[in-house]
Formats: structure tokens, C-alpha cells, sequence
């Protein structure tokens, strides 16, 4: 795992929650810093794509670890 600089736990939330809590959570970094998410919600792994598409951030690791997703968004 790569360094970050914040994390969101979003374990347990379903779409689409754990986006809306990143965005929020992105919202308070600079450009340049990295959000780690955790989220169960199996459909998070296309959400975050999707995501990282239309907001020009960089989705720099999508991986799972027992049964948890795990997130590096590097924010634009």
C-alpha cells in the first residue's frame, strides 16, 4: 500500500454512499494528495472508475483485501 495522506472508512455504506463521503473527503486535500478509501460494497469497484473518470482525479490502486475494497485516489 501506498503512502496517503488521509482515509475514509466507508466499510458497511452502499452506493452511494462511500462515493459522496469521498468527495467530501477529497474536497479537503490539495491537488496532489492521496485519499485511501475503505469500502464492503463490491459494486464500489466500478463507482470508484467511474468516479476517478469524470473528476479527473487519479485512481492510482483498486484492490481487494479480504473481503475489503481498497482505494488510492490522488486528488487532480
Amino acid at each position: 500500500m501506498a503512502d496517503f495522506d488521509q482515509e475514509l472508512d466507508a466499510s458497511g455504506l452502499n452506493c452511494p454512499l462511500p462515493i459522496l463521503r469521498a468527495k467530501k473527503s477529497l474536497a479537503g486535500l490539495e491537488a496532489g494528495q492521496v485519499l485511501h478509501i475503505i469500502a464492503t460494497d463490491p459494486g464500489s469497484v466500478k463507482d470508484f472508475e467511474a468516479f476517478a473518470k469524470q473528476t479527473g482525479n487519479e485512481l492510482m490502486e483498486s484492490k481487494e483485501e479480504g473481503g475489503k475494497f481498497h482505494f488510492l485516489i490522488k486528488k487532480a
